[in-house]
């Protein structure tokens, strides 16, 4: 069991370092369902594994000046905030709330990726290493700070499938640009987070110090491969990985009468459907016309 949660946890920082997020995605279930955590400890534990590794995810992106500094830290300090409220909260909320919540969470803003940036404007062609002048207004970064860091520390979250979607379609930033300026607020977000959460759980250091390791590994290969990865197939990527990853979670906490019930694949079926449409659309947006 200790070698596969190696090897999922290999694959937490590949996620990490190519989609500046995904890492407590991943995370948290490995500690629920294969390193047999609870699942508030298993939260806990995520956050101080993402906060680590996205640290050592951010370096090499910051060599390759993928990284907006200011709107990083003005918009990390006000999520922090955010997180430590969200993680004192997450004391009083039930488990199950908890990770279905996550869930469904994952999926809405999966499909805000694949719909791309609002307004018709495609960020990505400002290029991942030219950093765009200006920056998002500061009562924008405020809002979606606290909103953001809210969410992170409630549902365990470094708030990368959330941050990412904020800066490049909200923010406007190329995605090359905010996968790398991501990796700073998750960590700032992760650690806020966690001291929220440990005035009421226990982590277990063996089991996070080995999750964190093998992280930190795979964050550095992903580091450098993205780079090399096209902008829209980035935010591709990003979007269906999240939508996988979130009908995953939320199968494992429907009963499974839940399973039965045709309002179940009705909501999945409008859920890939919409991913599907978001994609094609995208795609129609962008293609060259000719008269």
């Amino acid at each position: 069991m200790t070698v596969l949660v190696v090897a999922a946890s290999l694959l937490i920082g590949v996620s990490l370092g190519v989609l500046g997020g995904g890492g407590s995605i991943l995370t948290v279930p490995i500690l629920v369902y294969l390193a047999g955590q609870g699942t508030k400890e298993a939260i806990a534990a995520s956050l101080f594994v993402v906060g680590v590794t996205s640290l050592a995810a951010l370096v090499p992106h910051a060599r390759a000046r993928r990284v907006r500094w200011r709107t990083g830290l003005l918009f990390g300090a006000f999520s922090m905030a955010g997180a430590y409220g969200g993680g004192r909260l997450s004391e009083y909320v039930p488990d199950a709330a908890l990770l279905v919540g996550f869930a469904l969470m994952m999926t809405a803003t999966a499909v805000a990726m694949l719909r791309g940036p609002r307004h018709g404007r495609e960020p990505a062609r400002a290029g991942p290493d030219r950093p765009e002048p200006g920056g998002p207004a500061l009562a924008w970064l405020a809002a979606k700070g606290l909103a953001v860091g809210a969410v992170t520390g409630l549902v365990g979250s470094g708030g990368g499938f959330l941050v990412v979607p904020a800066l490049a379609i909200l923010g406007g930033l190329p995605m090359g640009l905010a996968v790398g300026t991501s990796l700073l607020v998750i960590a700032m977000n992760s650690f806020a987070g966690l001291a929220g959460h440990l005035t009421g759980v226990t982590i277990d250091w063996g089991v996070a110090l080995t999750v964190t390791a093998a992280a930190v590994v795979g964050s550095t290969a992903g580091a450098r491969l993205a780079g090399r990865i096209p902008q829209d197939t980035l935010r591709a990527a990003f979007g269906w990985f999240v939508v996988v990853m979130g009908v995953l979670v939320l199968a494992q906490q429907l009963p499974p009468a839940a399973w039965a019930h045709p309002a179940t694949w009705a909501v999945l079926g409008t859920g890939f459907g919409s991913g599907t449409t978001a994609v094609v659309a995208s795609r129609a947006r962008r293609a060259p016309r000719h008269p």
